[in-house]
């Protein structure tokens, strides 16, 4: 992991700090892995795929959207995490919203996505322009495979083409044109499905649902609760064990009962020696109603 990793230029979230430089690099220079992907639902909502902070590191974190208009899912789902701002503050986009933006899905799972050169209207360091293409192949594999349109139990790549053509240079740093597999170390290790970031829950028994990239590590879970003068105070702690194989991805969940207020629930992977990992972290602020 690069110990900086800085974006400047505009973005979704108006952010502007300097870049460093670097020499280009490609993206087959990571290897590729097999990161699950999502599984098919009948469903109005479509994931996408944002770049996130949690402490020194820069991760991938998905978000569920509503889906609108006529365009396939996949275009829906890039179109979003182009032009539009993530739901949850912690979250951010570099891509800008493109002129033009086509996709296709072969027989083979290649999902190809052709964009116009002004969606890389900002200045990103070889770290942060690593992340973003990643962002993208993130999110076209993950809107294909939850809504179907590809075989989720094979292989699934994506080939990046800028107005029709390769070997465009992604924000000066990553080589598009070839076929490009997710890269599993760049997903966040711990996120928070349910609630999503300032959603309103009734009141009483609320579930709390999350994803974990090693279901062998505990989950230390933390809701706070905002006191109405500006800070938020503890009100319950706990821990859960996310179910799937060890070392494995699995999705962990927990209940807890609330009365109408503003909350902060905080979740962190406990590690071997049975401390909290801070740099796992993840929050989420939602409402009980």
């Amino acid at each position: 992991m690069l110990a900086v990793l800085l974006l400047t230029g505009c973005i979704a979230n108006g952010g502007n700090t300097p870049a460093t430089s670097g020499p280009p690099i490609s993206v087959q220079d990571a290897p590729a892995s097999n990161a699950p992907l999502e599984t098919t639902q009948a469903s109005t909502k479509i994931p996408v795929y944002w770049i996130g902070r949690s402490k020194d590191n820069v991760y991938l974190y998905r978000e569920f959207r509503d889906i609108s208009g006529d365009e396939n899912p996949v275009t829906t789902a890039l179109r979003i995490m182009m032009a539009q701002k993530p739901l949850d503050h912690d979250f951010f986009t570099p891509w800008q919203d493109p002129g033009s933006l086509a996709t296709s899905i072969s027989g083979k799972n290649v999902i190809t996505v052709d964009i116009s050169r002004d969606a890389f209207n900002a200045n990103l360091d070889a770290g942060m322009a690593q992340r973003a293409v990643q962002q993208l192949v993130y999110t076209a594999s993950a809107a294909a495979s939850s809504s179907g349109l590809i075989n989720s139990g094979q292989q699934i790549q994506v080939v990046i083409l800028v107005d029709g053509h390769t070997d465009f240079m992604a924000f000066g740093q990553v080589k598009l044109g070839q076929p490009m597999a997710r890269d599993a170390s760049l997903v966040a290790p711990l996120w928070i499905i349910d609630p999503q970031e300032d959603a309103s829950v009734p009141a009483g028994a609320v579930k709390f649902n999350g994803r974990s990239t090693d279901s062998s590590k505990p989950v230390n879970w933390q809701i706070l609760q905002d006191n109405g003068s500006g800070t938020r105070i503890s009100k319950l702690t706990g821990q859960a064990k996310p179910t799937g194989d060890p070392g494995q991805y699995g999705v962990f969940s927990f209940g807890a009962t609330l009365k109408p207020g503003k909350y902060e629930l905080r979740v962190v992977q406990v590690d071997e020696s049975g401390r909290a990992d801070e740099t796992t972290l993840d929050t989420r602020l939602f409402k009980v109603e």
